[in-house]
């Protein structure tokens, strides 16, 4: 995946989405209290990022099996297991922006786009320099020492420190060396397709050190381990900082009333705004370019997306559903503004509603075999240019009747916010 400009920056939905602060809340009576929406954020926070390592872990153990035995059905269950990690990964999203811990450690499993050539071999079509990126085709794998400016890195041997010092080597946000997407591209390789059908499609012989392809397979098995290994390390401090006297819970627990309404509502804001409708839906629709699929090796985007706008209704709405099937749930944002702005409440719902059904749409139209996410972008394909068109604006539209409830509840909060919807002739310059 080459690396493109990150054009998200902070703005105050006042300015990007329009006046926020309104007439004074309505007086009502059953409104649960603040401090138990905050304990049940914590709780649903705490188990998401629990299911995130329990599946993480599951990855960890089908990574490790296809490296003991590497054939393709190993591959094909590694994979499987990296997709069903992905499903409530994707729930916790709506837990940054508003939150500073989560956000300044959200880079090291899910950072993307990323120059693959970093890491491994890539196709000629990548090309061979990058005037952004002096690492473009570092390929560590092949190579036992990395030059990062002045510095001569040893790679001699790849471990989860060695990797984890390469992430965002040079100071460049697409040298992308850990987290969910280098393993991705460990497991699929790239996607060569362009806007046609079909993923990444990495032969199980990378890995087979008695019938080696493409050379260094040893230590391409030392990297995805070292891959792996460390994302579930990272998702173990995330799920303590959740837990009853974690960093993270104490954080928003200690806010004030109306700044932890607002935490919570400038997670969901801008990761529906900014994040979601813009920087991975609204940019690839513009550029029609598969290279802005979130989740471009595995043509798994239609997922990460969807799971994305499920984590937001479930924080909204205060419930959420484990994998195992049991259910966390409690006081929520959505009976608040129900007790209190009715009105706004209810407009939320009705969004929310329709972001999901927006977003399921894709996910329907990708896992019905049809066509995946980064053909759907595709320049020409009318009908699924209007498909994900339609999800960007059921999120523009989710966000607005946040607004709504920000603005009836008092509130103040900062959004994300993208060119792609607030600028759009910026992009490519």
């Amino acid at each position: 995946m080459r690396a493109r400009s990150l054009f998200a920056a902070p703005l105050l939905a006042a300015v990007a989405l329009g006046a926020l602060v309104v007439a004074g809340p309505v007086r009502a009576e059953g409104a649960p209290k603040v401090h138990d929406i905050v304990v049940t954020y914590a709780n649903i926070a705490e188990a998401m990022y629990g299911d995130s390592l329990t599946t993480a872990k599951a990855l960890q153990k089908a990574v490790n099996t296809f490296l003991a035995a590497p054939t393709e059905a190993n591959l094909d269950a590694a994979k499987a297991a990296w997709k069903a990690a992905r499903v409530p990964y994707q729930q916790t999203e709506g837990f940054r922006f508003g939150n500073a811990i989560v956000d300044d450690w959200e880079g090291r499993v899910n950072a993307w786009p990323l120059d693959e050539g970093l890491i491994d071999y890539v196709d000629k079509s990548y090309g061979d320099t990058s005037d952004e990126n002096p690492l473009y085709t570092a390929n560590v794998i092949a190579n036992t020492k990395v030059r990062v400016g002045k510095k001569t890195i040893d790679a001699t041997k790849i471990t989860p420190e060695l990797i984890d010092s390469l992430q965002e080597a040079g100071g460049v946000e697409s040298n992308v060396a850990i987290g969910y997407h280098a393993i991705e591209f460990l497991l699929w390789g790239q996607d060569l397709n362009g806007t046609g059908p079909g993923a990444g499609k990495r032969p199980a012989t990378d890995y087979d050190t008695k019938n080696c392809t493409n050379g260094h397979c040893e230590r391409r098995a030392a990297y995805l381990k070292a891959a792996t290994d460390l994302l579930v390390s990272d998702l173990e401090d995330m799920h303590k900082w959740w837990g009853k006297k974690g960093k993270a819970r104490a954080a928003v627990l200690k806010q004030k009333r109306k700044a932890a309404l607002g935490t919570i509502l400038t997670g969901l804001g801008s990761l529906s705004y900014g994040e979601l409708a813009g920087e991975r839906m609204k940019l690839g629709l513009i550029l029609h370019d598969p290279e802005e699929e979130h989740d471009c090796f595995s043509d798994n985007t239609h997922n990460s997306h969807y799971y994305d706008e499920l984590g937001i209704a479930s924080i909204y709405r205060g419930t959420y559903t484990r994998v195992d099937g049991s259910v966390v749930e409690g006081a929520s944002v959505a009976a608040y503004a129900k007790a209190k702005a009715p009105k706004a409440a209810e407009e939320a719902d009705m969004k929310v509603d329709a972001a999901l059904a927006a977003l399921k749409a894709i996910k329907d139209e990708a896992d019905s075999g049809k066509e995946a996410y980064d053909q759907m972008i595709g320049e020409g394909n009318v009908e699924g240019n209007a498909l994900v068109q339609k999800g960007v604006e059921s999120l523009v539209a989710q966000t607005r009747a946040f607004e709504g409830v920000v603005g009836a509840l008092e509130l103040k909060i900062k959004v994300e916010g993208s060119d792609s919807l607030d600028d759009p002739s910026k992009i490519g310059e």
